[in-house]
């Protein structure tokens, strides 16, 4: 069962990941520009990092392994709180987006849940906007469940397109908050986020429809197979094929497909 997963920070991993993830089913993948481990004190460097993830890291993914690669872009909302420098690579954002293979904005949301943040999160929700473009929400990892809620008013204050947002890093905490919306929404299968059996618990309450699984997989302790593992848990728990294909392929591949640079084939 072939898998796309929709969010992966592969230029932390190793050309081996890609082999590993391709064996496993992953045929496509989504890069989010993150908070790469430092706080990046110069929009100089998210020019370099933005131009690293659009062009060598998909040339990579397909020299390697064979893999689409694609990517979204935007201010994460840890460094924000640097408005300086934040104004100057909101600035310069637009170019970005134009890129051939670049998706979608993100990831963009709240950390702190600071005045910076909320007017970065604002201002970059309305660029995908103008360019109906899909999102990627990044929900903070304290006072989780209040962060998303505050990121559920700014979106629906904005007047934005749900259907082309997915809210990200779900929990059992968020889950009532997210799906009162009409925005997508994922479950990241990552140590200190959710686990996968919590993850299909949820989807047995919710239903499957808008529901995205990925691995977030980066330089901290993470899996790059978690969701073909989270697939075949799915499976060995007795669920129907096809439902299980609709999680891990068919959901993001039509979120993704909203964006005019998607140009995955299966």
């Amino acid at each position: 069962m072939r898998i796309i997963d929709p969010h992966m920070h592969m230029v932390s991993r190793s050309s081996d990941d890609y082999e590993r993830a391709r064996r496993a089913g992953i045929e496509c993948c989504i890069e989010p520009a993150f908070w790469s481990g430092t706080d990046k004190r110069h929009a100089g460097s998210f020019f370099d990092y933005f131009e690293q993830i659009t062009d060598f890291e998909t040339e990579r993914a397909e020299r390697t392994a064979g893999v689409d690669h694609y990517v979204t872009l935007g201010l994460e909302p840890k460094e924000a709180n640097y408005p300086e420098m934040a104004e100057e690579v909101m600035d310069r954002l637009p170019e970005y987006l134009d890129r051939e293979n670049v998706v979608g904005v993100g990831e963009i949301g709240l950390d702190q849940d600071t005045q910076d943040e909320r007017d970065a999160f604002r201002r970059q929700l309305n660029m995908a906007e103008e360019r109906e473009l899909p999102v990627i929400v990044h929900t903070p990892h304290t006072n989780k469940p209040a962060g998303t809620e505050r990121i559920v008013e700014m979106i629906e204050d904005e007047g934005v397109t749900q259907e082309r947002i997915v809210i990200d890093h779900n929990t059992e905490n968020t889950i009532d908050t997210s799906v009162e919306t009409d925005c997508w929404i994922g479950f990241t299968l990552y140590p200190g986020k959710i686990e996968a059996s919590a993850a299909i618990d949820l989807l047995e309450e919710y239903g499957t429809d808008r529901m995205l699984f990925n691995s977030a997989a980066d330089w901290d302790p993470s899996d790059p197979l978690a969701v073909p593992k989270a697939r075949d848990r799915m499976l060995d728990r007795g669920w129907d094929r096809e439902e299980v294909r609709k999680v891990v392929f068919e959901n993001p591949y039509e979120f993704f497909s909203q964006s005019p640079n998607f140009a995955y084939e299966p």
